[in-house]
């Protein structure tokens, strides 16, 4: 099966299906699936702009809406994760996941899907330690700090996911596990992102929460997003017994959709040629669901899950054979996700602009009818419930702005989170100049990821030159070379020049390809602008 990975789309949907439909006529081939780690931007409207963390004069309306209003439909099966520049009030209607176009599927908080026999997992969000054992109390409309902390990675999608003990073929975060960057050319890396330096050596760059999931769930692929940049990885997983065979991870991160940036990626994933080549549900994450749905929290109050500690009466949640039965029995033995996208907020037009149009906190009929079939609770239902009690949705515990007295100490069980990175990145967007910087430099306890021999380091070289080069770009995408005067790799003039690896072969030595001759001066300086506007400064706390 031929499976297309994204990074950061940005809502650049056009462009991406433009360049997938070149892939294919280059000899790619058919594509069978999209999937795309974050900043997906479902955008339906003016009021889903004012629910995405950016600077005001950053929304931009992109191209989603053209396909949730049914004016296009994408030409290949998508599904995505949701990263830190998200509709969040779009995406919150549907927290197990659903479709939000047709032939476009977000997998929720966390979820869990099968493809031709391939299984298909992901986490949505950031990591951030002041919010990661709250409860989903954040509703719309946001405030100054729930519209942040909306995105940010909860214990209980964690919990949840480490209750698998099935294999897992593929996984999405958006947010790197951290020390993957052990696992890979971390020198090439730092040659391209120098800025991560002082992460990458203190090990505090990523999410701590995706490395458990990393060691939990061993998939045979990882992909994330991000830090818009191309990274390969090879990780050995530890077995406890000498006897089992070693499982390893191909770890693959991907820049954003700009010209020239390595975006896009074509990997050939083996399927079973007897699976339906429809979207099914995963029967083992759906008993998952239904086992931990008295665990569901909507308060800002911090909590813990469920551990063998002596305080808990229960606390392994994973799914028995019998269990899968009832669910089984419940969905009718018909695993298919249902084609059931309905609109459920009016679309962008162009020709009427609402800018005053009202934001609301919608119920959607997919997370409805799916609540329903599982037997399980709809959290926004929850929430609007709770609406009387203001505690419950939207307040901050009086805060005036994410940055919490509370993002060390105890609460989260991890002892460092910097995934607000301390230095800066020139390639990110800066939400304002009041973002939180957690200020813990103390290595994970809850990691047992080691620096891998350099016999794997030069595994994970391999790996990075197995992967073809697909940076093939619409001509509308063309830019002048002045666009890379501030890459890493560019600054000799020669923005595609190949960095002198030794013996190894990396991915940047492969030239890009211009798909167009045309070379429009206004174009290109249209898109230089938006380039370094939008995409040139950091936020401290969310990086694009």
């Amino acid at each position: 099966m031929r499976v297309v990975v994204a990074g950061c789309c940005h809502g650049e949907l056009d462009k991406l299906y433009e360049t997938l439909a070149l892939a294919e006529r280059r000899g790619a081939g058919p594509i069978d699936l999209l999937l795309c780690c974050g900043d997906f931007q479902a955008v339906r409207n003016e009021a889903d702009l004012r629910c995405m963390a950016v600077p005001p004069k950053y929304r931009h309306m992109q191209t989603f809406y053209r396909y949730y209003s049914g004016e296009k439909k994408a030409p290949v099966l998508t599904i995505f994760i949701g990263g830190n520049h998200e509709a969040s009030n779009h995406l919150q209607e549907l927290p197990y996941g659903g479709w939000v176009a047709p032939n476009i599927y977000y997998l929720g908080l966390a979820g869990v899907v099968k493809y031709r026999g391939v299984r298909i997992g992901g986490i949505s969000g950031i990591f951030k330690s002041h919010d990661y054992r709250k409860g989903h109390f954040e509703c719309p409309p946001y405030n100054s700090a729930t519209i942040r902390s909306i995105y940010h990675v909860r214990n209980i999608e964690v919990y949840k996911l480490k209750q698998l003990k099935q294999p897992m073929d593929i996984f999405l975060s958006h947010d790197w596990p951290r020390s993957i960057y052990h696992y890979g050319n971390k020198k090439q890396l730092l040659k391209t992102k120098s800025f991560f330096r002082q992460e990458v050596e203190n090990n505090t760059l990523g999410s701590p929460a995706a490395s458990e999931l990393l060691e939990h769930l061993k998939p045979t692929y990882w992909f994330s997003a991000h830090l818009h940049v191309k990274f390969a990885a090879l990780m050995k997983h530890q077995v406890k017994d000498k006897e089992q065979t070693a499982k390893t991870t191909k770890f693959l991160a991907l820049d954003k959709c700009l010209p020239h940036r390595d975006f896009l990626q074509v990997i050939e994933i083996e399927h079973d040629p007897a699976a339906p080549d429809y979207l099914e549900y995963d029967v083992e994450w759906l008993t998952v669901l239904r086992a931990t749905n008295d665990l569901t929290n909507m308060t800002a109050h911090l909590w813990n899950m469920p551990e063998n500690n002596g305080l808990h009466t229960r606390w392994d949640y994973s799914a028995t054979e019998e269990a899968m039965k009832e669910v089984l029995e419940k969905l009718n033995h018909d695993l298919r996700v249902p084609c059931n996208f309905s609109i459920t907020a009016a679309c962008y037009d162009p020709s009427k602009p609402q800018t005053q149009t009202q934001l609301i906190h919608r119920i959607s009929p997919q997370t409805t009818e799916f609540c329903a079939q599982l037997g399980i609770t709809d959290i926004n239902v929850r929430l609007q419930q709770a609406k009387e009690e203001p505690r419950l949705c939207g307040e901050y515990e009086e805060q005036d702005d994410v940055a919490s007295n509370d993002s060390g100490g105890d609460v989260s069980e991890y002892t460092t989170d910097t995934s607000a990175l301390s230095s800066v990145n020139p390639d990110e967007i800066m939400l304002d100049e009041e973002e939180e910087v957690d200020e813990d430099s103390i290595i994970s306890a809850h990691s047992d990821m080691t620096t891998p021999s350099v016999e794997l380091f030069d595994q994970a070289s391999d790996l990075s030159a197995s992967f073809s080069d697909v940076r093939i770009l619409p001509g509308s995408m063309v830019v002048s070379s002045d666009d890379t005067l501030d890459s890493p790799v560019g600054r000799d003039g020669n923005p595609d020049k190949a960095v002198d690896s030794g013996d190894r072969k990396d991915l940047t030595q492969l030239p890009s390809k211009r798909l167009s001759d045309e070379h429009e001066p206004e174009q290109r300086k249209k898109i230089k602008r938006r380039n370094q506007a939008i995409y040139a400064a950091v936020d401290d706390d969310d990086t694009a």
